[in-house]
């Protein structure tokens, strides 16, 4: 265990398949968290560890993804600022966003990145609509959006046909941070589901989560463990 109870090593009953659902109940470090969704991903690509799905929200940060520009980070001194190994430009994440780092095998699942990255917004939009609210995509932007107003990110890795990062779902953030970059590279408006006057209690917007996930990817899991990390 580490100072925020993060823990890298599986447990045994995650060998057994299925997708195991971690949720951290205080924010995690993203440098902690990147080093922790990391092993877990080796251990799954050696078939050491099933398939996970960690619920979580990171201190007030800005990350920026491989094919970030730097004139896009327009107030680099108003919060951290991390290189991330994930696809995509900037993004915002803070308390009231919810990030879901989602550490899938590929292999099993067609080796098809582009593929992958449609599953997870229609994973999203299942999810905003079991919340009353109508995603959709952009065309030529990735992510989903409601009314024009960009309401959820992706930015994905895969290395050894295993995903790392994932996506973030703004619940009830502070919209006004979004502000300090050209998020993911376009002037798009972000919204939340407090400023579409929708569910914002984290409980249910990650019931919603795992209901959609289990239907848009058909998977089984095998547990719900709260308060530590993969």
């Amino acid at each position: 265990m580490g100072e925020h109870g993060l823990r890298i090593a599986p447990s045994p009953a995650q060998a057994t398949g299925g997708v195991e659902w971690l949720t951290s109940a205080a924010p995690v470090p993203y440098p902690e968290a990147v080093a922790a969704m990391d092993a877990r991903a080796s251990a799954i690509a050696a078939a050491e560890a099933s398939e996970c799905v960690w619920l979580l929200e990171h201190p007030a940060i800005y990350t920026a993804g491989t094919s970030a520009s730097e004139e896009e980070l327009i107030a680099p001194a108003r919060l951290p600022v991390f290189r991330a190994g994930r696809g995509g430009r900037f993004t915002y994440h803070g308390p009231g966003q919810r990030v879901a780092y989602v550490m899938l095998d590929l292999s099993r699942r067609g080796r098809d990145v582009k593929a992958f990255v449609a599953s997870l917004e229609d994973w999203l939009i299942a999810t905003l609509g079991r919340l009353g609210i109508e995603g959709e995509r952009l065309d030529g932007q990735i992510g989903v959006f409601v009314h024009g107003a960009k309401i959820a990110s992706i930015g994905v890795r895969v290395r050894r046909w295993v995903s790392l990062h994932g996506v973030s779902l703004n619940v009830d953030p502070n919209l006004e941070h979004f502000s300090g970059i050209v998020a993911c590279g376009r002037s798009t408006p972000v919204t939340s589901l407090a400023a579409l006057a929708a569910e914002t209690d984290m409980a249910r917007v990650d019931q919603a989560l795992r209901a959609a996930f289990e239907e848009v990817f058909s998977a089984e899991a095998i547990s719900a463990s709260s308060s530590r990390s993969p």
